[in-house]
């Protein structure tokens, strides 16, 4: 590990073309995140932009929902005791005397033996305890008695025609029946959403029915990417000879958003070393730097981070991704991530989205689900270090793709997961039980 900063002990030493004396181990290099990304402050965001973000401060009702009683059915409100033992054998009649519709209620009282035309979501009128729902009422005229065959054919009127005068009840209901009470969803001061909730669509709705029109939330980490490499054509463009297109800054762009990032408008630099000091003096909260991490001629990436501001690690125990780094300038995190694609996802994974997520107010764990499964076959590693290994998931077994090739970015997306190799371990024998991170979600 190596260290630096302004009142330090000036720059780290020249590893380019030497290679590294030693490396840091994975577990030291996340406590250095862990340490490092303390969550950002807070903003408040209006509801049509929350889903997606992180709650900063727990939410609990001022209100009561719902805030008055309300029919739960299409109906009639009454007095449950007033249709008590009624039955299509034995039909009770009832005066009708309005109709309660929502955000329009009965403004009068239901007495005894009276009912009020009601709709699902109006309130309920004083003096009803139930609701009788349509499919038990049959309309009737106020004058007609019970011993009248032709009331029993009379048609219920469609909603909108005008009230019947009476109805009979065909059933009976119990005192509280299909009524929606006050407070039955929340109660004013019921702990809704905790912080560090992820809001989801139904999150969003339910802060909504408190009549919340914004939420406190984390803010979400700037990122800037600086991809480096003058071997490196825009996608799109037509590429010279012996240039290649960019994959890392799409991808990169993509995983950042993806753990919460806000990335920030980036170009390709080439191997000018302008833009990366530009960007470690700029407004972001992460500076990730593709290329020139390692010990190649013109691998100056480290240097210049050391120069800015202070290069905190250099050289990973791991594979892919050994010639990673990290460091910071000011509050600004700096990850030093290699060009090659699998090495570069590999770093973003372990290190860098990481730290975007807790800077985020997220969890700072692994954002892929876990499945454990037996191995094909043998899975080989190192003591000392730690493996990134691609595998397939085939009929519940887990097979291996490869272990090199840093540069083959189409081993990911063959890939089904990955497994991680601990560096204690020398790897796993074939039929042994592993843990793997399947991409998608």
């Amino acid at each position: 590990m190596s260290s630096n900063s302004k009142t330090g002990q000036g720059l780290p030493p020249d590893v380019r073309m030497r290679g590294f004396a030693s490396r840091t181990s994975v577990t030291a290099a996340l406590r250095w995140i862990d340490s490092a990304a303390e969550q950002l402050d807070s903003e408040s965001v209006p509801l049509t932009a929350a889903t997606g973000r992180v709650l900063s401060a727990a939410i609990a009702s001022r209100v009561d929902v719902p805030a008055f009683d309300r029919s739960m059915m299409d109906g009639y409100a009454l007095q449950a005791a007033a249709v008590q033992g009624a039955s299509p054998y034995h039909r009770l009649r009832l005066k009708v005397v309005g109709q309660s519709l929502p955000g329009r209620p009965f403004r009068g009282a239901v007495a005894w033996g009276e009912a009020v035309q009601i709709a699902t979501g109006a309130p309920v009128p004083a003096g009803a305890d139930a609701i009788l729902p349509a499919e038990l009422a049959e309309p009737c005229d106020f004058s007609s008695s019970p011993s009248d065959p032709a009331v029993a054919t009379t048609a219920r009127p469609a909603p909108g025609d005008h009230l019947p005068g009476a109805i009979w009840a065909l059933g009976d209901v119990a005192q509280g029946k299909h009524l929606g009470l006050v407070g039955e969803d929340i109660h004013h001061g019921d702990p809704l959403l905790a912080a560090g909730r992820v809001l989801r669509p139904q999150d969003v709705g339910l802060v909504a029915s408190i009549g919340r029109q914004s939420v406190d939330v984390v803010r979400r980490p700037r990122v800037q990417l600086v991809i480096t490499g003058s071997e490196l054509a825009p996608v799109g463009m037509p590429a010279e000879r012996f240039q290649i297109y960019d994959a890392n800054g799409p991808m990169l762009q993509a995983l950042a958003e993806r753990d919460g990032g806000e990335v920030l408008p980036w170009r390709l630099a080439g191997d000018d070393q302008a833009p990366l000091r530009s960007a470690l003096a700029g407004p972001a909260d992460v500076v990730l730097v593709s290329g020139g991490s390692s010990v190649g001629p013109e691998d100056e990436a480290p240097r210049v981070l050391a120069e800015c501001g202070e290069l905190s690690i250099h050289g990973v125990a791991m594979r892919p991704s050994s010639p990673s780094g990290m460091g910071r300038v000011a509050e600004r995190l700096v990850f030093l991530l290699p060009g090659n694609p699998v090495s570069c996802l590999s770093a973003y994974d372990f290190f860098a989205g990481r730290a975007i997520r807790l800077l985020g107010g997220r969890s700072a764990q692994w954002p892929y689900r876990a499945v454990v499964l037996p191995l094909a076959r043998k899975l080989v590693s190192e003591l000392g270090r730690v493996d990134y290994c691609r595998v397939r998931v085939v009929d519940g077994v887990v097979e291996p793709l490869a272990v090199g090739g840093a540069a083959v970015l189409s081993s990911t997306t063959r890939a089904d997961g990955f497994v991680i190799v601990p560096e204690a371990s020398e790897g796993f024998p074939a039929g042994a039980t592993v843990e793997v991170l399947l991409y998608d979600r």
